[in-house]
């Protein structure tokens, strides 16, 4: 049974800077790719970035040049290293297996004052 479970989120100020982490069981993690989404109150669900297995990355627009994923395989462990930053980023932030469709339970990051 494949688990994803993430970890890291909180509360920081504006500037600030957290990283997510997110620990795979049950599944060939080294093989996918994953990622993360974020949700806000109210707001769609956002593709934050992915990467795959060879360690390729993307990213949205939004977050360019101040989030960055990585991953390490032997340790089945996905990251979102966050700097700079903003009220706007605050969200529900989920990891994904790409490949096989599973998602984590999601960790809050709140960004306030």
């Amino acid at each position: 049974q494949v688990r994803l479970v993430e970890s890291g989120g909180g509360l920081v100020q504006p500037g600030g800077s957290l990283r997510l982490s997110c620990a795979a069981s049950g599944s060939i993690f080294s093989i996918n790719a994953m990622g993360w989404y974020r949700q806000a109150p109210g707001k769609e669900r956002e593709l934050v970035g992915g990467i795959s297995s060879g360690g390729s990355t993307d990213y949205a627009d939004s977050v360019k040049g101040r989030f960055t994923i990585s991953r390490d395989n032997a340790k089945n462990t996905l990251y979102l290293q966050m700097n700079s930053l903003k009220p706007e980023d605050t969200a529900m932030y989920y990891c994904v297996d790409f490949k096989d469709g599973y998602w984590g339970q999601g960790t809050q990051v709140t960004v306030s004052s």
